[in-house]
């Protein structure tokens, strides 16, 4: 069993790694935490941007910013370190070079590049190297759902998210949706929007609302990829998805095979892909088995007459339903966030 005091900082490490989301992609969310032998901190830090330094080497600037001396200390990370040559060098050589003499790893990573390699590195070199306990290891993995999935599955991590009333409707008969949910659950969703690489709708979706589907009503370092499917060209000039901030893509006819879109968005380095669309889209989605969450805001309002969740095919039994497993519930100002996966 792990002392407490490497405990506390695991849950440390992982909340600085919960500081990167919406910074670090393609990379994964990684926090460091340094120790001295004796559990004084020393240094800590969290992965930057594609391109700039991972979670050890910030927490390792840190410590030398402190005037702390590591030499002997204990490295708490929440990914096993890198152990190639990537755009950065790897962060095994810096815990190495620092002379730090244990590291303590949530989780291993999962890329092929690293899978178990960095901790080989590091036992090679003579540090002790140690694995966190089972539910830390989950946290950390759910922290980068999004990169185990692309690392594993080639594709990214498929969010479906939905706002819909008590009696089931996401929007009016005539496609209009704004506003179904509150400001809380509106700001909400933009937080789990952020985490995204990539969002997704429908040309119906944005002649029908007109949305941004960018992440505004909470802070974040970089934008999602919109995506549009119009696959008959109705795409208006003026459309504000097309506009700043961030990037925008139409697909249009004959470009809308959905495992294909998956396979190219991973082959780009979106870890997690978030769906907001119609019913017709998002029963495409789920008909074929691609959402691996929805994410559902329900609102205490009844709307009558209007479009459903999703499109799908009708069942001939009722014991053909796809079930789906509840992993959350809880209020979000007056409504209600679901979050469920497939059985």
């Amino acid at each position: 069993m792990l002392p407490e005091r490497i405990r506390e900082s695991l849950g440390l490490a992982l909340s600085l790694a919960e500081q990167a989301i919406g910074l670090s992609d393609p990379n994964p969310r990684v926090g460091c935490v340094l120790l001295s032998a004796d559990g004084r901190q020393l240094g800590a830090g969290h992965t930057q941007a594609a391109g700039q330094p991972h979670a050890e080497v910030m927490a390792l600037r840190d410590a030398a910013a402190r005037g702390a001396d590591v030499r002997g200390g204990i490295a708490v990370v929440t990914l096993e370190p890198c152990s190639h040559h990537g755009r950065t060098p790897p962060c095994c050589d810096a815990l190495i070079a620092a002379g730090i003499a244990r590291v303590v790893v949530a989780v291993e990573d999962p890329n092929p590049l690293v899978a178990g390699q960095g901790l080989a590195r590091l036992s090679a070199a003579g540090l002790v190297v140690e694995l966190a306990d089972v539910a830390t290891a989950d946290a950390a993995r759910e922290l980068n759902i999004g990169f185990f999935s692309r690392m594993q599955r080639g594709r990214p991590f498929v969010r479906l998210k939905s706002a819909i009333s008590l009696d089931g409707r996401t929007a009016l008969p005539d496609g209009r949706s704004q506003w179904i949910t509150g400001e809380a659950a509106r700001a909400d969703g933009h937080a789990w929007r952020r985490r995204a690489g990539a969002v997704l709708t429908g040309i119906g979706t944005v002649l029908a609302d007109d949305p941004r589907l960018d992440v505004r009503l909470v802070p974040t370092a970089r934008q999602p990829l919109r995506i549009v499917l119009d696959p008959q060209g109705r795409m208006p000039a003026a459309a504000r998805i097309l506009q700043p901030p961030g990037e925008a893509r139409i697909i249009g006819p004959g470009r809308a095979d959905l495992p294909a879109l998956l396979a190219d968005l991973g082959s780009q380095g979106v870890n997690e892909f978030h769906v907001e669309a119609g019913p017709v889209l998002s029963g495409a989605f789920l008909d074929a088995g691609l959402v691996d969450e929805l994410l559902i805001y329900q609102a205490p309002v009844l709307i009558g007459e209007g479009l459903p969740l999703a499109s799908l095919p009708q069942l001939s039994d009722l014991g053909a339903a796809r079930r789906w497993t509840l992993i959350e519930a809880a209020p979000v100002g007056a409504d209600l966030r679901l979050r469920l996966r497939p059985v």
